[in-house]
């Protein structure tokens, strides 16, 4: 229950926003999108900036990056380096293991950009993958979430404007 009146609530709040249901959908379809990306720690703004892009509701691409969250980010990490993988006709796994150095610490006091060079040595195989994958997964989230919000956006718009605005009954006068 506590899922389905969390979904309740984000759609509420987006229905909500003075944007028409295409803007909004396409702002909670770009943040959908940048979940499906690899740059962890980076989703609000490559949401933002999507979304301004497209000129779409920054505020709903904010929203949109739920759909990435602890609970889905396994799944979608996972997914998205298989799909890349197999795309780029490497093996699929059941689970990504990054071979990061056991001396990382001393790596930063090292030298930052040898750290930083080292690291995206190490990221490679598994970053590429997950670019591709991520790219392909996270258009195909987006298109199905923008018809499910923008469907969902404007039942409720409705909803709200035909309780708002109520016709007036033949008993009732109108008197100048």
């Amino acid at each position: 229950m506590g899922l389905s009146r969390a979904w309740r609530y984000l759609v509420h709040r987006m229905a909500r926003l003075k944007a028409s249901p295409h803007t909004i959908a396409l702002g909670f379809a770009a943040g959908a999108f940048a979940s499906f990306t690899p740059f962890i720690g980076l989703h609000f703004v490559l949401a933002g900036l999507i979304a301004f892009g497209l000129r779409a509701s920054i505020l709903a691409s904010a929203i949109g990056t739920v759909v990435g969250n602890p609970l889905t980010f396994p799944f979608i990490w996972l997914a998205t380096y298989n799909v890349g993988a197999a795309l780029l006709g490497l093996e699929a796994k059941g689970e990504v293991v990054l071979d990061l150095p056991a001396d990382s610490g001393s790596a930063v006091n090292a030298g930052m950009m040898e750290f930083v060079g080292g690291l995206l040595h190490r990221l490679e195989p598994v970053f590429l993958p997950m670019i591709i994958g991520g790219t392909l997964l996270g258009l195909a989230c987006a298109a199905a979430c923008y018809f499910i919000v923008r469907l969902s956006v404007d039942r409720f718009k409705k909803r709200r404007k035909s309780v708002r605005v109520r016709p007036i009954s033949p008993q009732q006068k109108i008197t100048p």
